[in-house]
């Protein structure tokens, strides 16, 4: 979404943050895939510049760049910064921006014809097919930018001043092609001074959550609620507590379509959990008919306690939620105080996806522009206008900021290293469909813990089997 600020258009923002830039738009796929060998561009070798300490990627001093923004729920000020930060390295180069919106239907034709820009921010519901780039070898693989010194610290590389997951999120067929420049988070949201009003802590265990929840019900609110016309927000917490309880190999069983994944204890349990949240009314009522505006304003009004959601709800909910709301994150409880991750860990993933095309006319200034943007001046910038946390470590340090991003910068902080992200959702449309449907069944008690998992896996089976389908491993 990437997962951005409002107005969201659900479900395009949910389904960016998801696919880390990795969707494919069906109408990008015929046109690149019957023209990839056409080769339109004459076969004059890019320009380049003379490598040293200050321009370790050879970008040339005098040659014009072209960088193409998504110009979506974050604007692209933040792309025009980075670009006048060029210019200032580059006095003889001429940086070309452009904002736009349909992103795939603007540059397919240019890809076909390789004469596409340096700097592409393939973002958006009509972004680029990046799955038949990738196969037709369109795009410049992003490890030469990784390995060189990070802009505001030579001392370490890019890679090393990138949030966790961030590189795994843009590696496609073995090589890192995209670099996602937001990182986003999810979990359940509450309201801090509804909470200290009450004298609630936040629970870190689900014994807890069903504790908390009677207390907040006799304070006259629904504990939880949800954005019921679209049950994927309720699967967010659902998984994370079973990513939590069975560790890494259990979100690799389920992404990698292992026989038997998804009746895997901890799914059940956690499915077991949310089924009963809702058997014990913790669930505002007619919740499973809500839209996401709805639910989330019911939640900001006060009507309810806990909300699940990505880090994007804040800025989403700036113009409905009340002055002194002060919503913060809270990490989704863990099933047992033994669980594989801590209770810190969280579902994270970066997007608002950039590449350099590998027919570009200045592709070493294209990367060295990426080196400027994945700077922490240029972050910085980033979150100062969108409330948002930039994927580069330490960005907002020392930033006032408001209560959400501070909680969700926080919970980073806290997570370190323990963080997970599932991909079938990239990988496979269908399988998510049922998963979310499933959830919603689950939600409404229409379908025990168990049918929820055997639901589920006769889909992850379906997918397996079909030799149509695109297999993917993580």
């Amino acid at each position: 979404m990437n997962s951005a600020p409002p107005p969201r258009h659900h479900p395009t923002r949910r389904g960016l943050l998801r696919a880390v830039g990795l969707t494919v738009p069906a109408l990008a796929t015929p046109a690149l895939t019957g023209c990839v060998t056409s080769g339109g561009r004459d076969d004059t070798p890019a320009v380049t510049g003379e490598k040293s300490a200050e321009n370790p990627l050879g970008a040339p001093a005098d040659a014009g760049l072209e960088v193409v923004v998504f110009k979506g729920g974050y604007g692209d000020e933040y792309a025009i910064n980075a670009g006048n930060i060029y210019r200032e390295r580059f006095p003889g180069s001429a940086v070309d921006h452009k904002g736009i919106q349909k992103v795939g239907e603007a540059l397919q034709p240019r890809f076909v014809a390789d004469t596409p820009p340096d700097v592409v921010d393939n973002t958006g519901a009509g972004r680029l097919d990046l799955a038949t780039l990738v196969g037709a070898k369109k795009l410049t693989d992003l490890g030469e930018l990784l390995d060189a010194p990070a802009l505001d610290d030579p001392t370490k590389t890019v890679r090393q001043t990138l949030l966790p997951g961030v590189v795994e999120d843009g590696t496609l067929d073995g090589r890192v092609q995209t670099l996602n420049f937001t990182y986003t988070v999810w979990g359940l949201w509450y309201s801090r001074p509804l909470f200290a009003r009450h004298g609630w802590t936040w629970p870190t265990t689900w014994d807890e959550m069903l504790a908390l929840c009677e207390q907040i019900k006799k304070a006259g609110l629904a504990p939880w609620t949800y954005q019921g016309k679209y049950p994927e927000y309720l699967n967010d917490p659902l998984l994370a507590m079973a990513a939590k309880a069975g560790g890494p190999e259990l979100v690799k069983a389920v992404d990698n379509l292992e026989p038997g994944a998804w009746r895997q204890a901890p799914l059940v349990d956690a499915a077991t959990a949310i089924h009963e949240l809702a058997g014990r009314g913790h669930l505002l009522s007619g919740s499973d008919a809500l839209s996401h505006t709805e639910a989330q304003a019911a939640w900001s009004q006060g009507k309810v306690a806990i909300i699940p959601c990505g880090s994007w709800l804040e800025a989403e909910q700036k113009g409905v939620t009340p002055a002194g709301f002060d919503m913060v994150l809270g990490t989704v409880p863990a099933l047992d105080p033994a669980d594989k991750l801590p209770v810190s860990a969280l579902q994270a993933a970066s997007s608002e996806s950039f590449l350099v095309p590998a027919r570009a006319k200045n592709p070493r200034g294209g990367l060295e522009f990426l080196r400027v943007l994945f700077s922490r001046r240029v972050a910085r910038r980033f979150a100062e206008l969108n409330s948002t946390l930039p994927s580069v470590v330490g960005a907002t340090d020392g930033m006032t900021v408001s209560s959400g991003l501070g909680s969700v910068r926080d919970a980073v902080t806290a997570a370190g290293t323990n963080t997970f992200t599932y991909r079938f959702r990239t990988w496979y449309a269908p399988l998510a469909k049922a998963i979310d449907d499933a959830t919603g069944e689950l939600a409404t008690r229409r379908i025990n813990p168990g049918q929820w998992a055997d639901r589920i896996q006769r889909a992850a089976d379906a997918v397996a089997r079909d030799s149509g389908v695109t297999k993917y491993t993580r």
